[in-house]
């Protein structure tokens, strides 16, 4: 092992609270091109079990130590090249922990622009500005005269001793102490200001608690911060960091000047009060206030990557038709009807509302489809028109006797993206692009992960401020989400569409694009290892894909479940001890457990005997317990209703269920059944203290609420869950 990697893996043990085998073991396998969802599934021997979230951990952070190591060496040549490298120096630069302070160390010796010291070197100043630093008992006055120089454009002893003070006001400004110094007071004491820059740019007040506001920098929480941003960013507000300057530059002042009673004391004083102002303060400012917004930007991240797992994995609707209404007003309500497997039977457009007033006609237009095609559910996207449309579907089920129809509201999110999408043009040539989307806003009731992964997930709307933040961060986040759920639930690959198929681990859209291909030409796949017939699809794909492929009713039936088939020959051992009653599997492995210790047998033992770890034994065990399982069936399905509230509805009081659409860092935002969400603020969550939502609800939950508040001027629903029962 190179000490590089030794430092690397050593710092990532600690940090973490994993053994230094555990962090080699994981590093070994990333860096031979394994997925994150390969290496958490199926080498927890080799890892000591660990999940993707700690995987991923361990390669976010040696990414960013092995940089770290990078610049150390690049900072370290430059100023070698400078022939100012030190082995003091040398030291301090390979014990920093952070870039913040190889950058610090590194300031003095950076390639700038030219300041005002660099004009006073220039100047033939720099021996006065030593002498200044040195603080001696020398009269200032008469050594800076030896310093007037006409030719050099020192004009007068005052000038002369002006330009020393800017070479000592770099000095300090430059000294890494000084820096992380500064940063920390301004850190630990300084205050974020915001006031009203002009009020015409916010004629609505959205900015408006950010007006006249101050708050303790350590304490701004990430969604202010990004709300401070925008706000700055829209010429709405200005805002600043107020630092303590006078305790600041009077520690800074105790540092600096090392003889009181030396002529040059006031001098240096002056020099680090110009510095501080000048050079520090605002480097700092720029630094803490870039910090906060990145703290934020990282938190939206998170927060957007949360509800966004949680809304794919919401649970299918198998085995249902679903008539899907793209609800609109001038241009109508796009209708579709998909079978239980998402095929498109039929479609059109009614036109219910403004300005065509066709009620009558459109409600027997659909009325029409749901009895000739057996429609079970109809699904409405939640855009414009759509509580229109619902009261319009209500009716319809309510002047239709015994008839068993429901609707649900859906989030059409991202519908418009994939309608106009390469996919949507792919998968429907025929349609024209308004019913491409509406085909998506049935389809994604009956499988949302199956549908939502064709489109770009930032467009799903589910975060805080997502267009405010990195968008290649935002990207990558999201991705390894649905690359986690993708294949958390695994995929049928005699059904999975190229955008899913390009979601499973180690599968790209190209090798997506050939399954898919070889599929429509040679029909559907017997077993996982016919995929390794499909062109493009080599060992190393196939290795990383297979566990997370399934092959439903194929030759092979463990093809249906999580188990690899590089463990299939473990895994028929194992079959073979198993009672061979009639009982079916399932139970026979839950009695096997059972028996395990009156065997006088342990996990270990058996682990051992059929060879395999004993992780991979639990995980087969599970399997076979539960084959063909889907973990999202474990899931409450969403609210199906008959009939339509509106907000005069309403009663402060009332009891409803809802579906949780979006969560954020003041709450949840909940579906009702009127037309617009409610809030359930972060106090309203529990009968006790509440600091993060999501440790309460996540995206797509069923929560009872109670009606608080109604307000109908402004269109906006307080909910309560204190006091409220839950299901469980």
């Amino acid at each position: 092992m190179t000490d590089t990697n030794a430092f690397v893996i050593e710092t990532i043990a600690a940090e973490l609270g994993l053994s230094v085998r555990q962090v080699t073991a994981t590093l070994e396998l990333l860096d031979d091109d394994n997925t994150v969802p390969f290496i958490a599934r199926y080498r927890k021997e080799v890892t000591g079990s660990l999940d993707e979230e700690q995987i991923r951990a361990v390669e976010a952070r040696a990414k960013y130590l092995r940089n770290l190591l990078a610049r150390k060496d690049v900072v370290l040549r430059s100023i070698e090249e400078q022939g100012k490298l030190t082995p003091e120096l040398e030291a301090r630069i390979r014990a920093a922990a952070t870039l913040q302070e190889v950058e610090d160390l590194y300031l003095p010796y950076k390639p700038k622009r030219r300041t005002r010291a660099t004009v006073a070197r220039e100047k033939g100043l720099a021996p006065l500005a030593d002498r200044m630093w040195a603080q001696g008992e020398e009269d200032p006055l008469a050594l800076a005269a030896g310093f007037v120089d006409l030719e050099k454009g020192v004009e007068s002893v005052e000038e002369a001793l002006a330009g020393a003070r800017d070479i000592v006001a770099e000095t300090v400004a430059e000294t890494a102490a000084v820096r992380a110094q500064v940063r920390e007071t301004t850190r630990a004491e300084g205050f974020v200001v915001s006031a009203l820059a002009d009020p015409a740019k916010d004629p609505t007040g959205v900015y408006q608690l950010y007006y006249d506001y101050r708050e303790p920098l350590r304490d701004v929480p990430p969604h202010r911060a990004l709300a401070l941003r925008r706000g700055e960013r829209d010429g709405v507000l200005k805002v600043k960091v107020e630092a303590p300057d006078d305790d600041i530059v009077l520690d800074v002042e105790l540092w600096a000047v090392t003889n009181l009673h030396s002529p040059f004391a006031s001098h240096v004083r002056a020099a680090v009060a110009d510095g501080y102002k000048r050079l520090i303060a605002p480097a700092i400012e720029r630094e803490l206030r870039s910090a906060m917004s990145e703290q934020g930007v990282g938190h939206a991240i998170a927060v957007f990557a949360t509800n966004l797992r949680n809304l794919l994995m919401q649970p299918p609707l198998r085995g249902k038709t679903v008539l899907g209404i793209d609800p609109g007003f001038r241009t109508g309500c796009k209708v579709a009807v998909v079978d239980p497997t998402g095929k498109y039977l039929a479609g059109g457009t009614i036109y219910p509302h403004e300005p065509q007033r066709q009620w009558d006609q459109a409600k027997e237009t659909v009325h029409k489809l749901t009895e000739r095609y057996g429609v079970d559910i109809v699904s409405i996207g939640n855009g414009t028109a759509s509580r229109e449309t619902e009261a319009l579907v209500a009716e319809l089920i309510g002047e239709t006797e015994g008839t068993s129809l429901a609707y649900v509201i859906v989030n059409e999110a991202g519908a418009s993206v994939y309608s106009a999408s390469e996919e949507g043009r792919r998968e429907f040539p025929d349609l024209e692009a308004a019913q491409r989307g509406n085909v998506s806003i049935a389809r994604r009731l009956q499988d949302p992960l199956a549908e939502l992964v064709k489109i770009d997930p930032r467009s799903i709307g589910v975060g805080l401020y997502q267009h405010d933040v990195d968008q290649k961060a935002l990207t990558e986040a999201l991705d390894a989400v649905v690359e986690s759920v993708v294949n958390q639930v695994g995929v049928d690959v005699n059904m999975a569409s190229s955008a899913l198929l390009s979601r499973v681990a180690g599968v790209n859209r190209r090798a997506a694009d050939a399954i898919v291909k070889y599929r429509e030409a040679h029909g559907p796949f017997r077993t996982r290892d016919d995929v390794l017939k499909v062109p493009g699809v080599g060992p190393s794909t196939w290795t990383q894909a297979a566990g997370f492929l399934r092959v439903p009713g194929g030759d092979e039936p463990l093809d249906n479940t999580p188990i690899h088939p590089e463990t299939y020959a473990a895994c028929h051992k194992l079959l073979t001890l198993l009672d061979k009653s009639r009982e079916p599997l399932p139970a026979r492995v839950r009695r096997f457990r059972a028996d395990l210790q009156a065997m006088s047998m342990t996990l270990t033992d058996l682990a051992r005997e059929i060879g395999v770890g004993e992780p991979t034994l639990v995980d087969m065990l599970d399997a076979l317990e539960r084959p063909g399982r889907d973990v999202r069936d474990d899931l409450p399905p969403p609210v199906l209703r008959r009939d339509v509230l509106s907000l005069d509805d309403l009663k402060e009081g009332m009891i409803l269920k809802g579906t949780v659409r979006n969560v954020v860092d003041f709450g949840a935002f909940v579906d009702i059944g009127v037309k617009h969400d409610g809030l359930v603020h972060v106090s309203q969550m529990a009968d006790r203290y509440v600091r993060n939502p999501h440790a309460v609800v996540s995206v797509g939950d069923i929560v009872s609420v109670r009606v608080i508040k109604v307000d109908r001027d402004r269109e906006r629903i307080g909910l309560s869950m204190k006091g409220v029962p839950q299901d469980t």
